[in-house]
């Protein structure tokens, strides 16, 4: 059966990474595009370019800049995307969240054990990673659920990484985050389920991949090179790869694909 409704993706860090890459797919699929994102002066032209090219391939993007962690600016956001559904339904249009994309790569990279304190974590930091990283995905699902943004069909992902059950020294925090993550997608699947709504809920499980927040990791260098001896293509998984899985998991109304760890590295994982 065609599916006449207006298809829009919610990407939660939308302008980098996996998010620019998931973001300009889906858009060149035919969805519009709703980005949330978290950019200084500096870095708004570029956002502006991104913005460009998604309405070049008919995405018509509505950007907002914001804290996709603070409360209430996910209220003012989902007040905003609410105003261009009810723009969308008085032209006659249907339209609903079709993807959920959960791309936020904001924590502290610090070890648990260091001689100077301030070296270390504390419950500032860690709070702050696990409630940006792993804790919003839920908040954000409840109120797009409860608002009905969502409908049959919808699909939920949220970027984890190897990390979740492998250790390097500056990634304790943000590998409890994705370990974190991956369960409230196991419990968000779950529950979805229990009350019939068709939504899928998987975590994707992306390659070791050069993003700004790879970057970030004092370690990213030798990741890198172990990667490369590693995976059995020889090189990095792309973000363009990881779009396209987000686009072609997303094409069937089915929700009987869900609660998973979908892994998307090109048997990367599976090598050791």
């Amino acid at each position: 059966m065609t599916d006449e409704r207006e298809r829009w993706a919610l990407i939660l860090g939308a302008s980098s990474g996996m998010g620019e890459a998931t973001a300009l797919a889906l858009a060149g699929a035919g969805y519009r595009i709703c980005g949330i994102h978290l950019d200084f002066r500096a870095e708004l032209q570029r956002v502006e370019d991104l913005k460009a090219r998604l309405a070049e391939l008919g995405g018509e993007p509505l950007y907002i800049n914001m804290n996709a962690a603070d409360d209430e600016k996910r209220a003012g956001a989902i007040q905003t995307l609410r105003q261009r559904f009810d723009e969308s339904r008085a032209a006659g249009r249907r339209p609903y969240l079709r993807v959920v994309l959960h791309s936020l790569a904001f924590g502290s990279l610090v070890p648990f054990i260091a001689e100077d304190p301030k070296a270390a974590v504390d419950r500032k930091k860690m709070e702050m990673t696990l409630d940006v990283m792993a804790n919003s995905l839920v908040y954000w699902v409840q109120d797009l659920h409860r608002g009905g943004f969502l409908d049959r069909g919808s699909k939920i992902y949220a970027m984890t990484s190897e990390g979740s059950t492998r250790v390097i020294p500056s990634y304790g925090v943000v590998s409890a985050a994705k370990a974190a993550l991956e369960s409230h997608c196991r419990q968000l699947a779950m529950e979805l389920a229990r009350a019939d709504t068709g939504i899928a809920v998987n975590a994707i499980r992306a390659g070791v991949t050069d993003t700004p927040a790879l970057r970030r990791i004092p370690e990213a260098a030798r990741m890198v090179e172990v990667t490369l001896a590693r995976n059995p293509h020889g090189r990095l998984t792309t973000p363009a790869e990881v779009a396209e899985a987000v686009v072609r998991l997303s094409e069937t109304d089915s929700d009987w694909i869900s609660g998973n760890v979908i892994g998307v590295d090109g048997a990367e994982y599976v090598t050791g």
